[in-house]
């Protein structure tokens, strides 16, 4: 089922060898680039034609009225609610001890900077629709932002047909975590909306600073093509799963695993990395078992049959370290003997499951980690989403003359060697007798 890739003797890098999807998100932005400028230019109404043309929803309005909210959250299923309400507590849990504090440096007596945290003023927050609902990424993009202190958010998800609205779960999860500005909006038309802002009869959608969550090819382009008008966390890609395991692994779990990966997407990638020969046969044997009897039997054939996925063959957990570092999966599972030791040695991975019993799945709802996670190899440079994300960084520099006088020598030499005397002339007026006369 899954086509096998024998690293034991090659001589190539890993990286060039190693299964990915392909994805042209350049083409993707040629065909977005006209949804974009009219919503720039016509606002609501591009929108509400965008949405019409590819979701096949006409919209009376492009907020989600408040009552739709409150109703769909009364009419939760109480398991559903339950199960909501304990991810809420856990991702609150695990993400509130991400908060930064102020830090205050004193560099000389009467020189010191501050590192200053603030957050984003107001973000826009995707919450994909297609083959699955994911209340679960409301959790997820919401909580951060929240505990970040973001004053304003704002959760988008295409509508439905039959109501035009999000799913009735993407709303009761925005009712749970006390979000009110939601829209009946996806696809790139989202992404312009929220970069742009847009009017609406009498309602307003005011511009966005950030805009986060994952989405498929169509809100990657559009978000690749506003970048710079607004804030991005990321292009995301078709979701990932490595594993790392050897003869100690329990091929029945693994095969479940890649699956429950590969359930999400026909270009999902299911990745197996062991030195493990009879291991490989016997994930192969489990695959074949599991895959006739899982719901969505044809989306995960394809996803596994895809060239995106494969059974990697290494020589030892050495080079299996390797490998998996050099492919940076989003969500990367270490099931080998002394799980946490191997765990510890990876560079690059989205999110690590560690053991037997942290399946991905776990990670996806209830283990208290984010699962909104760099993919397509980005986790060799970028970080998964997280209070940091809704946060930026300012430093405050303050000086008492004393401590510029100290220095000042340094400042000037500096700006005279990069021809810029200007630089080091600001801070000689300070010290001259006319400069002390005013």
């Amino acid at each position: 089922m899954m086509r096998r890739i024998d690293l034991r003797e090659s001589a190539h890098s890993p990286r060039s060898i190693l299964p990915r999807a392909a994805v042209d998100v350049s083409d993707a932005a040629e065909q977005v680039q006209p949804i974009i400028d009219a919503v720039r230019d016509d606002g609501a109404r591009a929108v509400r034609a965008a949405t019409e043309r590819f979701d096949g929803v006409t919209l009376s309005r492009l907020r989600v009225p408040g009552e739709a909210l409150k109703s769909a959250a009364a009419r939760l299923d109480p398991e559903i609610r339950e199960a909501l309400t304990e991810t809420i507590r856990r991702v609150r849990l695990v993400h509130t001890d991400q908060q930064r504090e102020d830090v205050t440096t004193q560099v000389v007596a009467g020189g010191q900077v501050t590192e200053r945290w603030r957050p984003v003023r107001r973000v826009g927050l995707y919450v994909p629709g297609g083959l699955a609902v994911y209340p679960s990424s409301v959790v997820m993009s919401v909580v951060p932002a929240q505990i970040a202190g973001v004053g304003s958010i704002v959760v988008v998800s295409p509508p439905q047909r039959d109501t035009g609205l999000p799913h009735s779960l993407v709303l009761a999860a925005c009712e749970l975590l006390g979000v009110e500005e939601v829209y009946s909006v996806g696809g790139a038309q989202s992404i312009a909306m929220l970069a742009y802002g847009v009017t609406d009869s009498e309602e307003e959608c005011p511009p966005v600073d950030l805009i986060t969550g994952p989405g498929n090819i169509w809100v990657t382009a559009a978000k690749r093509l506003l970048r710079g008008v607004v804030g991005i966390d990321a292009e995301a890609g078709p979701t990932e799963i490595a594993i790392l395991a050897d003869a100690t692994a329990n091929p029945v779990y693994l095969a479940a695993d890649l699956i429950s990966q590969a359930e999400h997407d026909p270009a999902a990638a299911s990745v197996l990395v062991t030195p493990d020969f009879e291991l490989a046969a016997a994930v192969e044997v489990e695959l074949e078992r599991q895959v006739a009897t899982t719901k969505h039997t044809e989306r995960v054939r394809e996803a596994l049959n895809g060239p995106q996925s494969a059974i990697v063959l290494v020589t030892d957990l050495e080079q299996g370290l390797a490998v998996v570092d050099e492919y940076a999966a989003e969500h990367l599972e270490i099931q080998t003997r002394d799980a946490r030791q191997v765990a510890a040695r990876v560079r690059n991975a989205g999110a690590i499951f560690v053991g037997p019993y942290s399946p991905v799945s776990l990670g996806d709802y209830c283990a208290g980690s984010n699962h909104i996670l760099p993919t397509g190899g980005s986790a060799r440079y970028s970080s998964g989403l997280s209070v940091q994300t809704f946060l930026r960084g300012t430093h405050m520099v303050e000086y008492d003359a004393a401590a510029l006088s100290e220095v000042a020598g340094h400042v000037i030499t500096l700006a005279q060697a990069e021809d810029l005397p200007a630089h080091g002339a600001a801070v000689l007026v300070r010290f001259t007798d006319r400069a002390q006369d005013q």
